[in-house]
């Protein structure tokens, strides 16, 4: 009788608890070289970032081949125009609604409140000058795409590869040997995507070690007050309201959805990028759940660039949280402030870890919190970021859904199989 063979899911599962255990069975160990030079900064950082650097080298091209793909085969511009519209729709009313959840958390959990100042140790935190809302609209546009493509800047790739598309489909026959070439090429991008995968387990192995054994515990006990907060407001978001919208727009079962989906969570926990899982939802959303190439390679893309809905319940949570230690009261006014400014810079904000305190720092300033209290939660905000980044990508993969559900894009036996 043939052995019955392990999944993929699971052995990224197993690969991410030894990580877990391993790390922090390595915190606990002396300083010296075989914890830091040979374990550390040596095996696990090797295991990590090769196979983090092989699925960021397939980000940029996979995103510009596949919306090119999916911009030139919708075959309708006023469709494509149409799914454009519900898609950014759908990502700015569920990160509003994440802020609120986190709003509410904080105003009843009250992380911040009873907190000893002296046993957080606090980092210097680098703010980077804030961005107008308008100067990030137009620089959406690309002055030059090949310097976009090698800067990876995926909201000017986006916009450059779907005029592309759109000038594809308007040609028609003229330019079919193109449009040929490019479905190649996705092919072509798919099967490296499913070879990289199969390191998968121990690139995952290697980041969670290397952070655990970086960060332990002792780092999370002041604090752990305020991330269980942020881990109680995820967990809500994702069962409750992107659980609800699945299964009253598709009738999908949430809990199969996510079970199928678990491969890109485990990556997007392990990497904290949204843009690093692009890849693996893809090809989960195509071969997994049976939505059609053309909405996935749409929707998935700008949902790793424009929905941010783990950063925006990390935003809330933490205002609160910086408010209630420095011994400011939120008025009403300002929480909605909030709300608006969190949702909107969602928008220019990049899928890669640590784009969360980018955003965190233009929500205080709009309200006049000190950016200071930025610094009490960096030490512990890698933890916090992996939570967050796996709320975003799931939001990206039941948005597809739903579109691709409406749009009577997807194979429902095997979504539901």
């Amino acid at each position: 009788m043939a052995k019955k063979k392990i999944s993929l899911t699971s052995r990224v599962l197993i690969g991410l608890l030894l990580g877990l255990i391993i790390g922090i069975m390595v915190f606990r160990l002396p300083s010296g070289v075989i914890k830091d030079r040979i374990l550390i900064n040596g095996i696990f950082q090797l295991l990590g970032q090769v196979f983090l650097r092989g699925i960021m080298m397939l980000v940029v091209p996979l995103v510009f081949i596949s919306l090119v793909n999916g911009a030139a085969n919708m075959g309708d511009v006023k469709k494509l125009g149409r799914i454009g519209i519900k898609t950014v729709g759908f990502y700015l009313t569920t990160t509003a609604i994440a802020i609120i959840i986190a709003l509410l958390l904080g105003f009843f959990v009250r992380p911040g409140l009873g907190l000893d100042m002296s046993s957080i140790e606090v980092v210097e935190p680098t703010i980077n000058p804030k961005v107008p809302l308008i100067q990030i609209l137009y620089e959406m546009v690309p002055k030059n795409p090949i310097a976009a493509m090698a800067e990876g800047n995926m909201l000017q790739i986006i916009v450059f590869a779907i005029l592309t598309g759109v000038g594809l489909s308007l040609l028609g026959e003229k330019v079919e040997f193109l449009v040929t070439l490019f479905i190649n090429l996705n092919e072509l991008i798919m099967k490296l995507v499913e070879i990289i995968m199969l390191f998968a387990p121990i690139g995952v192995f290697g980041l969670i070690a290397k952070t655990f054994a970086t960060v332990g515990y002792s780092g999370l006990l002041p604090l752990l007050k305020y991330i269980v907060t942020v881990y109680i407001g995820l967990i809500i978001h994702m069962f409750l309201v992107y659980g609800g919208l699945l299964k009253g727009f598709t009738n999908l079962s949430p809990m199969t959805f996510y079970k199928k989906f678990l491969p890109a969570m485990s990556v997007a926990f392990s990497t904290a990028s949204s843009n690093a899982t692009v890849p693996v939802s893809l090809e989960i959303a195509e071969k997994e759940l049976g939505i059609s190439k053309n909405i996935a390679s749409f929707t998935v893309p700008l949902g790793a660039t424009i929905n941010m809905d783990g950063t925006a319940i990390m935003q809330g949570i933490a205002v609160f949280f910086i408010a209630q230690v420095y011994g400011y009261e939120l008025s009403l006014s300002m929480i909605v402030t909030v709300i608006l400014t969190a949702t909107l810079a969602s928008i220019g904000t990049a899928g890669v870890p640590g784009a969360g305190t980018i955003m965190l720092s233009m929500v205080l300033q709009s309200i006049g919190l000190p950016i200071e209290g930025i610094g009490l939660i960096m030490g512990i905000d890698r933890l916090v970021d992996m939570g967050r980044t796996v709320t975003n990508i799931t939001g990206d993969a039941v948005c597809t859904a739903v579109i691709a559900k409406q749009e009577g894009e997807i194979n429902m036996e095997l979504a539901n199989s």
